[in-house]
């Protein structure tokens, strides 16, 4: 816009010289540098302001799709999550970017392998019928921390959960207890993971119940 080409240059060119050669009249800059910010400028401070909350509460690891899921869930606002990217562009606010996951299940060429129950068919009927589980790794100060997770399938919530300095077996069964101490769920529920041997179960998937 001419008028903040004049704002930026004013102090070494001067309001009626810029004016002139930008083909914009002295009194309509004033004019437009009395009315203050716009509407949507205003917006925006508004939800930059929110923004820089989510993203302190989150200790600084959230990008703009996670912004933009809690100002949806948490604030009730509705916005592109293009503006909201360009807005944490503008304040220099940024996520944590996940590295490229190292192959943390390893399987166990001396295992014999159960059946496959769930055959690439991740949905469930109810709660509590099937639970998948993985294991992630977060660095920190101390180096790495692995996060073994259990979901629900039905929900897409996380049931149990568990960390530890290592990945080794019992940081998934601690996850596991934790989701069946949870949820208490009835005989029948299918448990399905990674073919991995560190998973301590050297299968695709098991009646966990």
């Amino acid at each position: 816009m001419k008028y903040r080409l004049i704002d930026a240059e004013k102090t070494r060119y001067g309001v009626s010289l810029l004016a002139r050669v930008l083909g914009v009249s002295r009194q309509g800059y004033y004019a437009w540098k009395n009315r203050g910010p716009s509407h949507r400028a205003r917006q925006d401070e508004a939800l930059t302001e929110t923004i820089t909350k989510i993203h302190a509460g989150s200790r600084g690891t959230y990008g703009s799709p996670r912004v933009h899921a809690e100002l949806r869930q948490e604030f009730g606002v509705i916005i592109g999550r293009k503006r909201v990217a360009r807005l944490m562009r503008a304040t220099r606010l940024e996520g944590v970017h996940r590295r490229r996951r190292r192959g943390l299940t390893r399987r166990d060429p001396t295992a014999s392998l159960a059946e496959d129950l769930v055959r690439r068919d991740f949905t469930a009927a109810a709660p509590n019928r099937m639970w998948t589980a993985d294991i992630t790794y977060v660095p920190t100060d101390q180096g790495w921390l692995y996060l073994a997770v259990v979901l629900d399938v039905f929900s897409r919530r996380i049931v149990g959960w568990a960390m530890a300095d290592h990945m080794r077996t019992e940081l998934v069964i601690d996850a596991l207890e934790m989701a069946i101490w949870n949820r208490r769920p009835a005989p029948g529920l299918i448990h399905h993971s990674n073919q991995g041997s560190q998973l301590g179960f050297k299968e695709s998937s098991q009646h966990c119940c």
